[in-house]
C-alpha cells in the first residue's frame, strides 16, 4: 500500500509549550506511528524570520530547542524526517515560480494573514516576507508532495491558497507535477487550550505557558498560580468551574474522569478549596510532563546528537524536495542545461 505524505511544523521562536503538545505534537505522534505516513516534520526557521529578522539569535537558539522539544515528545527520526526548512534550496526556487501564479489581491483576501497582520500590529509596515508566506507555505507542502497537512480551523485558508496555487500551475504547464493537499483537522476538543492567567490563547509572548522543558518545581509555581474562580475566596463558598482553568486542564489531561467530574460537584456545592484541586492537577501534569522531560534530558546532554539528527533528515529532504523542483523546471521549460 503506498503510504500518504504528512507535512507539518513549527517556527523556531522558543521553545514548545504545553498547547503546542496538545494541539499538534502528540497527533503527530499518534499519526507517525501508524506506519500510514511518510511524515516530514519542518522547522520552519525562514518563516519565523520574516517577522524576526532583525533579532536571528532568537531563530538560532530556538532550532536545537525545539528539536530537542519534538524528540522528547516521542517524534521519532527512523519513522518522521525532521527538517530545517532554510537549508532546502528548492523551497526558495519554488516560492518565486509560485510567486508569478499569485495576485496581490488574492493575497490580501487571505483572512489568516489578515488577521495576523492585524494581531502583530504592523500597520503599513508589514514585512513583503510576512505577506507573501502562505506562497512559502505552498512550497513547503507541495516539494514533498504532502498529501495530508494537519491544521487548525484557523489555517484552512492557508491550504485552500496551496490547493489553487497546485491547480494553477498544473493547468499553465499542463502537466500534473504537484499534489493538491488535503487538510487533517484533530478532534474536536484537541485544539488551543488557554493560558495560566486564563486568556483565551497559551502563548510565548504573552508569558502564560507552561512548556514541556519546564521542571517540576516550575510546573508546580506556574499550577499554584492559576487563575481559578475570582469568586471563590473561601474554602466553603460555591466555585464556578466555567472559565476554571485549573479544571479546564483537568478535562483535557486527567484520566480519571470519575473523579475529575467529582471534585467539580464538590467544588460547585462548596467545600473545596482552589489549593487541594490544584495540588491534584500538579499531579496529573506530572505524569505527562515526567517522561518528556527525562528523554529530553538525555538530548539536552547531547546536542551534537541532535544537530546530526537535524542534519541526516535535511539532507534526506532535500533529495525530495530538489527532484520536485527538477519536475518544476521541465514543466516551465526552464531546464536548460539538462541533457
Amino acid at each position: 500500500m503506498t503510504k500518504k505524505v504528512l507535512l507539518t511544523g513549527d517556527r523556531p521562536t522558543g521553545r514548545l509549550h504545553i498547547g503546542h503538545y496538545v494541539g499538534s505534537l502528540r497527533n503527530r505522534v499518534a499519526l507517525q506511528n501508524t506506519g500510514d505516513y511518510d511524515s516530514y516534520i519542518m522547522i520552519a526557521d525562514n518563516q519565523a524570520l520574516t517577522d524576526n529578522a532583525h533579532d536571528p539569535e532568537k531563530i538560532r537558539k530556538s532550532l536545537l530547542q525545539v528539536a530537542m522539544d519534538y524528540l522528547a515528545v516521542g517524534i521519532d527520526p527512523e519513522k518522521s524526517t525532521i527538517l530545517v526548512q532554510s537549508q532546502i534550496p528548492a523551497l526558495t526556487d519554488m516560492m518565486n515560480q509560485f510567486l508569478n501564479l499569485v495576485t496581490v489581491a488574492r493575497l490580501n483576501r487571505n483572512p489568516t494573514v489578515k488577521t495576523e497582520i492585524k494581531q502583530k500590529a504592523f500597520g503599513e509596515s508589514v514585512p513583503a516576507g510576512f505577506f507573501v508566506y502562505p506562497v512559502s507555505q505552498a512550497a513547503d507542502i507541495t516539494a514533498f508532495k504532502a498529501t495530508t497537512v494537519p491544521v487548525g480551523d484557523d489555517q484552512e485558508p492557508m491550504l485552500e491558497q496551496t490547493r489553487e496555487i497546485v491547480r494553477s500551475f498544473n493547468r499553465t504547464y499542463q502537466r500534473d507535477v504537484l499534489v493538491e493537499p488535503e487538510g487533517y483537522f484533530p478532534p474536536k476538543g484537541l485544539g488551543r487550550i488557554p493560558g495560566l492567567d486564563g486568556n483565551a490563547k497559551m502563548s510565548k509572548s504573552l508569558g502564560n505557558a507552561i512548556y514541556l522543558a519546564d521542571d517540576a518545581d516550575t510546573v508546580q509555581k506556574k499550577v499554584m498560580s492559576m487563575y481559578t474562580d475570582p469568586d471563590h475566596i473561601h474554602v466553603e463558598d460555591p466555585g464556578k468551574i466555567e472559565g476554571n482553568v485549573v479544571f479546564t486542564y483537568l478535562d483535557i489531561f486527567g484520566e480519571d474522569k470519575a473523579k475529575i467530574a467529582d471534585l467539580k460537584a464538590q467544588y460547585q456545592h462548596g467545600g473545596l478549596g482552589d489549593v487541594k484541586i490544584k495540588r491534584y492537577l500538579i499531579e496529573v501534569l506530572d505524569g505527562v510532563l515526567r517522561p518528556i522531560r527525562e528523554r529530553r534530558a538525555i538530548y539536552e546532554a547531547d546536542p551534537a546528537q541532535v544537530m546530526q539528527i537535524l542534519k541526516d533528515g535535511t539532507a534526506k529532504a532535500n533529495v525530495v524536495a530538489d527532484q520536485t523542483w527538477r519536475e518544476m523546471q521541465a514543466a516551465i521549460g526552464i531546464n536548460y542545461f539538462e541533457k
